[in-house]
């Protein structure tokens, strides 16, 4: 299933400084290692929360909003549960060329060329095909991740897992859940719960495999989904469905039992209030 959403994200600042930074990760050695831990002082997703999906720029979120997703560059939302959005398994558009300059091997090849994302073409496949560059890959990573724990997010969603999808056979779903374990490790480690992103082709594998601690998914009940969902995850998903591509109405929606309680509605660009193309609706409608 080809990616619905995704967005550029930078890694901001210099917090966490251990050496100099090159796009989203620090100068290290192929021996470093990312941090591993089991579950501490992590916060759960509120389950039945409305979590606005503000991917495509931060604004105050309406009333009666329990929390949001936003852009690793952005900041968290007060006192509101914040998941912050990570690109772990394609390069952010803004990465791309550090990425084919220091560390090439990382970047999935395809008749000697970079394999990208063919609905995201600014965006290269990162190659999750060894133990060695997955490790690699997790350290740069982990960078981003420990960005938005010091930022004070509470959780981190980690997008393109279905990567492999889109690698011409190159890449298979082993190597890509061994990756997602390592950034589950890693992000539970820095005191953050983290969500599977899409990808319910994996059934029960995100859950009890690689750890995840619940999913995000995009447009499951356009695409017959949310039943798929709900047998792994429980109340423990968020459902986004899209303005442009909207199955019925969103009251049909809301009253399909098989949809979170966290489902919304918005524009398929995630455009702020005040762009015309705004849209934002929550579960259950008044």
């Amino acid at each position: 299933m080809e990616p619905r959403w995704s967005s550029v994200s930078i890694a901001i600042g210099a917090v966490l400084i251990l050496g100099g930074c090159a796009g989203t990760g620090l100068e290290r050695t192929a021996t470093d290692e990312i941090d591993k831990g089991t579950p501490g002082n992590i916060s759960p997703l509120p389950t039945g929360a409305v979590i606005d999906y503000q991917l495509g720029g931060a604004y105050t979120p309406a009333d009666g909003v329990g929390g949001v997703a936003r852009d690793s560059t952005a900041a968290p939302a007060g006192s509101l549960y914040s998941i912050c959005y990570v690109n772990g398994f394609q390069t952010q558009p803004a990465d791309r060329d550090a990425w084919l300059a220091d560390r090439p091997d990382l970047v999935l090849q395809g008749n000697g060329k970079p394999i990208i994302d063919e609905n995201w073409p600014d965006e290269l496949i990162l190659d999750a095909s060894t133990d060695d560059k997955r490790q690699r890959i997790a350290v740069e990573i982990a960078t981003t991740l420990d960005l938005c724990a010091a930022a004070g997010f509470d959780a981190i969603e980690i997008d393109n897992l279905d990567s492999y999808t889109r690698s011409d056979g190159r890449l298979d779903q082993d190597g890509a859940m061994a990756l997602a374990t390592l950034y589950v490790e890693h992000a539970h480690a820095a005191g953050l719960a983290i969500a599977q992103k899409n990808s319910v082709e994996l059934g029960s594998r995100g859950r009890d495999e690689a750890g995840f601690d619940f999913a995000v998914a995009e447009e499951c009940y356009r695409y017959d989904e949310c039943a798929l969902y709900r047998e792994v995850w429980g109340d423990h998903f968020v459902d986004i469905e899209y303005t442009d591509d909207l199955r019925g109405t969103f009251g049909e929606v809301c009253a399909d039992e098989q949809v979170p309680a966290s489902t919304i509605l918005r524009d398929r660009d995630l455009t702020t209030p005040s762009d015309p193309q705004y849209h934002f609706a929550a579960c259950p409608l008044d």
